[in-house]
């Protein structure tokens, strides 16, 4: 018995009527396993307004498991046209000619819904393939088979906005070290290091020698900055793990903080308001001031990027 993806109702019927939006006919089917072909798609078709395609396993489908049958699905062709958030619900009939009694064997599910991550839907089991190879049976005559589609939209939806997040596997890090000089000559609110590159993305230190917001006169403030956030598209965020050290430079030991934060266009900075206090910044012993200078270390990993879709 046939069977879809989910265990849901299946109607089996026969019927005279041809499909009325597509029909493709193959000859030399048993060419398709002898040449490895696991997948066959169709032209595309239009129905209700969008356009489709058959897509044929003649072994079945690998990635459901799907042995000893022909898999036959629907799918959605051309989604690129169609709005961010699109929906289609679409009841659809998948058809088999019966070469010998002219009649066409009809398998119909439930009501599907398409969207951007599922665009096809169908029959893992749509025929056995014994059952398909028989030519007493008239699916496959003189190696030649005919599979058609009729599609209904019964409605469409808009769910308004979503995103898709791709983490990235194996992400590296990327280090960058800023020798700040004549620390008690600096004068302004904040300097930036270079830029350098993370993830695709350029980045830099911002530093504030005399603290900022809560930390203004009591402590050093730091932050990662994303460099030219205004070229982040809206709905884009970046997923980053990034430590900010300045080096004890007597004792070979640094101080740190690590997190993990989301940038955007919106949020194109993080870091610490009170990174360490000046009272143990500027003590000698402490080392992460020596002979007006200190070392300071980002490391940053961007490890996901989510976009709109």
């Amino acid at each position: 018995m046939a069977s879809s993806g989910d265990h849901d109702e299946i109607i089996k019927s026969i019927s005279d009527a041809p499909p009325t939006h597509y029909m493709v006919k193959i000859e030399s089917f048993s060419l398709l396993t002898k040449h490895a072909i696991e997948r066959y798609e169709t032209e595309s078709f239009e129905a209700g307004g969008y356009k489709w395609k058959l897509v044929l396993y003649p072994n079945g489908n690998k990635s459901k498991n799907t042995k000893d049958h022909v898999s036959v699905y629907l799918a959605l062709a051309d989604s690129s046209s169609l709005s961010p958030g699109w929906e289609v619900y679409a009841v659809f009939r998948l058809y088999l000619l019966d070469q010998n009694k002219d009649n066409y064997l009809i398998l119909q599910g439930n009501e599907r819904r398409f969207h951007a991550v599922k665009r096809e839907w169908g029959f893992d089991k749509f025929i056995p393939t014994g059952t398909f190879s028989d030519a007493s049976n008239g699916y496959l005559m003189e190696d030649t088979c005919m599979f058609g589609a009729d599609v209904f939209v019964s409605k469409e939806r808009r769910s308004g906005r979503g995103e898709c997040l791709s983490m990235i596997k194996d992400a590296t890090s990327s280090k960058h070290v800023w020798k700040i000089e004549n620390f008690s000559k600096l004068d302004k609110e904040s300097y930036d290091s270079n830029a350098f590159f993370a993830g695709d993305r350029k980045w830099k230190v911002r530093f504030y020698p005399t603290g900022t917001k809560q930390g203004t006169g009591t402590h050093l403030s730091i932050y990662l900055t994303l460099v030219d956030p205004e070229t982040i598209s809206d709905g884009t965020k970046i997923f980053v793990e990034f430590t900010i050290r300045i080096f004890d430079q007597l004792q070979g030991r640094h101080i740190a903080g690590k997190v993990t934060k989301w940038f955007s266009r919106s949020s194109s900075e993080h870091g610490w308001v009170k990174y360490v206090s000046m009272v143990y910044f500027t003590q000698p012993n402490s080392g992460l001031l020596l002979k007006d200078v200190c070392l300071v270390e980002a490391d940053v990993c961007v490890h996901g990027i989510t976009s709109a879709i």
